[in-house]
């Protein structure tokens, strides 16, 4: 059945919107299964990452009932479940739309939103609101429907954490009102808080129509003066129906991103883990969630393939001991922290290697940056800012040293054990 199968067909409940390049937009989604190695594959949108305990019941349910119970976290805080028959879309999509984590069929993969982990837990402003109040928009938007399964919003709690991961729109607190930044640009304008959300749909919308003719799928891919005018006309367009808008202000994007160190956090007001290369177990999701009810009902998974459990933890080293003793990293010293790797082979068919092996093979002292392999030049799921690149070619690998758009000369290694986690060692120093 699979052979037969698209690199991504829709399920019989499919309604998106229409794409924006001739090719249709090939994101995989919850109601579009993409084809892998190892079977369908769906993304589930998780907006700023935040889950009932009650709805990563229903996750694991799904990745148990139609795939291979594992669940994989993303760089934007959403959930893969890998190993579906490619027939269960229409089962998929009823058990998630139950579970509340479907509210849109033809909004579900314009649903991208991150936010600041830690927001409100340790002294930092809360961002439930705007991530509530935006993703009502967007999903009572029809236009917002033709967004691609790329397009990112951002809502960055003032620390610049998720302002780093370079998204299409954000928004960042700042005092008694808030920040919109519209792709990488590093000129900003003030708004009132209460007008953050609708300011990044309107953002979204403008966008939109600059992109019909340019064909772009994301602010980054409009020619400049394109990208430009994008942000003049959404200022414009707040002052004229709310004088909102303040005059743009110079606020570059972080180039590193902060993600949040793994083990308590605040009072402890919450405890964090990161999950080795982003892959969870369902006995590591059972104790994750089962650790959720017990101390505050809530789940937030991080662009940086970790979970942060907020909470009135009385003994967080207890509970980040039993997270410890199930595979997780629950202290910075972890050889595994910052170690990530995309599925490889024998999951993807374009993987040259089994880089997760490789990844694990070569696990050390820990490094000053993080460390990213990909079994091809796609690099699926990569990190931003500051990393290490670990690309398997036909010869063996190329590691080099990656900072934002700049990208050292490419060192070759060979196919051997030792040689390459020596090489990547000292990359990461």
């Amino acid at each position: 059945m699979l052979a037969a199968m698209p690199d991504s067909a829709p399920s019989p409940l499919s309604a998106g919107g229409p794409a924006l390049l001739g090719g249709g937009d090939a994101c995989p989604g919850t109601l579009r299964l993409h084809r892998a190695d190892d079977g369908a594959l769906a993304r589930v949108r998780v907006p700023g990452g935040v889950l009932s305990a009650d709805r990563a019941d229903a996750l694991l349910a799904a990745a148990e009932r139609f795939g291979d119970g594992e669940l994989h976290l993303t760089s934007r805080g959403n959930v893969q479940l890998r190993g579906l028959d490619a027939a269960c879309g229409g089962a998929l999509a009823e058990l998630l739309t139950a579970a509340g984590l479907l509210p849109s069929a033809a909004h579900e993969r314009a649903r991208n939103i991150v936010a600041s982990p830690l927001a409100g837990l340790d002294g930092s402003p809360a961002l439930s609101g705007w991530l509530s109040e935006l993703d009502g928009l967007v999903c009572g938007s029809a236009a917002a429907a033709s967004l691609s399964g790329r397009f990112l919003f951002a809502l960055d709690d003032g620390r610049g954490d998720v302002d780093a991961l370079g998204a299409d729109v954000t928004l960042i607190a700042a005092g008694d009102g808030c920040l919109l930044r519209i792709g990488a640009e590093d000129e900003v304008f003030r708004i009132p808080a209460g007008d953050g959300p609708r300011a990044a749909l309107l953002a979204a919308g403008t966008f939109l129509r600059a992109a019909r003719d340019s064909g772009a799928w994301r602010v980054k891919d409009l020619p400049d003066e394109v990208r430009a005018a994008v942000g003049a006309d959404v200022r414009a367009e707040l002052v004229r129906t709310a004088g909102a808008a303040g005059p743009a202000v110079r606020r570059p994007r972080p180039r590193t991103a902060a993600p949040p160190a793994p083990g308590p956090h605040g009072s402890p007001d919450a405890i964090s883990v990161d999950v080795p290369l982003g892959r969870l177990t369902p006995a590591q999701w059972r104790l994750l969630t089962e650790t959720a009810r017990r101390h505050g009902d809530e789940l937030r998974l991080t662009p940086w393939r970790g979970i942060v459990v907020p909470g009135a933890f009385r003994r967080p080293k207890d509970a980040l001991g039993a997270l410890a003793a199930a595979g997780l990293i629950t202290a910075p010293d972890s050889p595994w922290a910052g170690v990530g790797a995309c599925i490889g082979h024998p999951g993807c068919a374009k993987s040259l290697s089994d880089v997760r092996a490789e990844a694990g093979a070569a696990v050390g002292p820990v490094g000053r940056l993080p460390v990213y392999w990909s079994g091809c030049e796609r690099r699926c799921g990569h990190p931003h800012g500051e990393w290490i690149d670990v690309v398997a070619t036909p010869d063996g690998h190329r590691v080099a040293h990656v900072r934002g758009e700049h990208r050292d000369p490419r060192a070759a290694v060979r196919n051997d054990p030792a040689e390459l986690a020596a090489a990547v060692a000292a990359a990461r120093a």
